[in-house]
């Protein structure tokens, strides 16, 4: 037996939907970029991070994860970090990063992206 909704209801869910959906939307503001890598002393407590790579915001497929991701960037210069971890400048001969060691502004993703990163230079 199939049931059939009314149109009127289904265009109600549809906007309701829509409605949440837009509001889960995060805009992060990011400042200017750096052309040239930080030393790591530089970068604030809680910025380092390791990521597996680092794309420019308004590479195709970073844009594709950040609109999955709801996330709408000010600044499309920017350099996004995906798949980051934090780094521990204390115990860095132990958590060593073997790919891209950044500094990033926004790291409030679950390690997912890492927005407004920098390239540091890790001196031992």
């Amino acid at each position: 037996m199939l049931v059939s909704i009314p149109r009127a209801i289904f265009n109600l869910v549809l906007l309701l939907t829509f409605a949440v959906c837009a509001s889960a939307i995060t805009t992060v503001p990011v400042n200017a970029r750096r052309s040239d890598p930080l030393p790591a002393d530089l970068c604030p407590a809680g910025n380092l991070q390791c990521c597996n790579a680092l794309e420019r915001a308004d590479d195709s497929a970073v844009g594709v994860l950040l609109g999955l991701l709801g996330i709408v960037l000010q600044g499309v210069e920017a350099l996004v970090g995906i798949t980051c971890s934090p780094i521990d400048i204390l115990g860095i001969g132990q958590n060593e990063c073997h790919t891209q060691a950044v500094c990033c502004e926004n790291n409030d993703f679950h390690g997912i992206v890492a927005i407004g990163c920098v390239p540091i230079i890790i001196s031992l």
